[in-house]
């Protein structure tokens, strides 16, 4: 009898602690699917005309955070100002544009993919510049990541078998868009090309639409230095990455497939 009853009783505090987990998973849930009152401050989002209308783009570094340096030249310059010359560039082709820092302050890397992240239709495009203690290093190149975060994580955290199948998708719109832009910037600037690689860098994985990062030169490199002190060269790579972006585009835009026409009026 008493085995009887501890039998029972381990069936009840299982059925219970199965109607938990089930309760627990569906407040999760509804909390990552309800409506949050950080977004009514979500950034304003542009009509797209075509795959993408806005490019979030994203100096590196700024404020505290220097980056590398060389001399009196900082990385948190360069890529500022290559930013810059890249939003004029990219706002000639009918984009819109945001960057992730607006002058010399700091924006944690959080911070940057959260601003891609709130934003619909767009393209994310990191600048940076390299150094190393190999001072014959020299060129440029552009970085994707393998994978990215997706666009429901709640159910990769709670379903391990779908983050896997998620992790394992190639990641081939970013892949695309880093050929094109590295492809240009070979182009342009002559510069020794080091090809496009594929990294887990922060502002990469954790961001929900195509992005790269960009490698513009060696800091630490004398020939690298000496040209990104001309603004005509930091024009070129700007001009570079922008020609990158719009053959994407045009290509991405014949890829969508072509809404066909309504029937004649009879």
């Amino acid at each position: 009898m008493l085995q009887t009853q501890s039998t029972s009783g381990e069936r009840i505090r299982g059925f219970f602690a199965w109607v938990g987990l089930l309760l627990m998973i569906t407040s999760f849930a509804w909390l990552q699917l309800a409506p949050r009152n950080e977004l009514s401050t979500a950034l304003p989002q542009p009509k797209p005309e075509g795959p993408f209308a806005l490019v979030i783009i994203d100096p590196g570094h700024g404020g505290q955070d220097s980056g590398a340096m060389c001399g009196g030249t900082l990385e948190k310059d360069l890529t500022f100002d290559v930013a810059q010359r890249l939003e004029r560039l990219v706002q000639a082709q009918g984009l819109s544009v945001i960057l992730t820092r607006h002058g010399d302050e700091y924006v944690s890397l959080a911070d940057r993919v959260a601003i891609a992240n709130r934003a619909h239709s767009c393209i994310f495009v990191s600048i940076h510049f390299n150094d190393t203690k190999k001072t014959a290093a020299s060129g440029v190149e552009t970085y994707y990541a393998a994978r990215q975060e997706t666009s429901a994580p709640m159910v990769a955290s709670w379903l391990p078998f779908v983050q896997r199948a998620a992790l394992e998708l190639p990641n081939a719109e970013s892949q695309s868009l880093a050929d094109f832009v590295q492809q240009s910037l070979v182009g342009r600037t002559q510069a020794i090309n080091r090809g496009t690689k594929t990294e887990q860098f922060y502002v990469l994985a954790n961001v929900r639409h195509p992005a790269i990062l960009v490698e513009g030169g060696f800091l630490t490199n004398k020939d690298d230095m000496n040209k990104l002190a001309v603004d005509t060269y930091r024009e070129q790579i700007a001009a570079a990455i922008a020609d990158g972006i719009a053959h994407y585009r045009d290509v991405v835009s014949h890829l969508q497939p072509v809404a066909p026409a309504p029937p004649p009026e009879s």
